[in-house]
């Protein structure tokens, strides 16, 4: 009796089917190949293709590193001096204080109170939304007293110094607002980011979001959140 491998003629078939299977799955990874390219290509929602097109790709981490480097770059520090009057009236009797106070004021862009980014590839523009500058920290570094008067029942007592000292900070933080500082490093901010952005070759759109109530925390160089 002939085996199967004494006729050349029956291995023909076994021999092609060991190649079946692997020919098979080729074709199937193929396939699978052809078609994530094809979505990559279509989507690219990495910037792939571009990016080896030697086509520059701006991503949501280099807007936002961009914008940390605005924020650094508009942070101002600047000392001011004000005259602080303080006024309390108790049992019909009033006591008053004239302070003349010094601080370092620290004026800038608060990115921790959020920010958002939104880029179009297709249309090449980037729209960047961030909080408005403000009054970041108050510093009292000196309070001279000019004049001090006491009332009859209402004499000065510690918790006035500290009251006062409040006093000073909110009024030296609102002095600061007022003067343009937050205006200018608002506009200086936009400029910057829109020239870094657009040195990319992306359109920009800054836009500013109120920075809400800039209260200030009892305590020395607190920041007002």
């Amino acid at each position: 009796m002939t085996s199967p491998h004494d006729d050349p003629a029956a291995a023909r078939p076994l021999a092609w089917r060991r190649f079946v299977k692997p020919a098979v799955a080729a074709f199937l990874f193929l396939l699978v190949f052809l078609a994530v390219r094809s979505i990559v290509r279509a989507f690219d929602p990495f910037g792939i293709g571009k990016a080896r097109g030697g086509e520059t790709v701006v991503t949501q981490a280099l807007v936002v590193g961009k914008m940390r480097t605005v924020a650094q770059l508009v942070t101002s520090e600047t000392t001011v001096r004000d005259v602080v009057t303080y006024e309390n009236r108790r049992l019909g009797s009033t006591k008053r204080a004239l302070v003349v106070v010094t601080a370092r004021v620290l004026a800038g862009i608060d990115l921790d109170r959020g920010t958002e980014v939104a880029i179009d590839h297709e249309a090449r523009t980037v729209r960047v939304e961030l909080p408005a500058a403000s009054v970041l920290a108050v510093e009292i570094t000196e309070m001279r007293t000019w004049d001090e008067q006491n009332g009859i029942l209402n004499r000065f007592r510690p918790a006035d110094r500290d009251t006062i000292f409040a006093l000073a900070r909110r009024q030296l933080a609102d002095g600061a607002a007022e003067t343009g500082a937050l205006a200018h490093a608002d506009t200086s901010a936009r400029r910057l980011l829109e020239a870094l952005i657009n040195a990319d070759g992306y359109a920009t759109e800054v836009a500013f979001r109120p920075a809400g109530a800039r209260a200030v925390e009892p305590g020395r160089g607190v920041p007002l959140r």
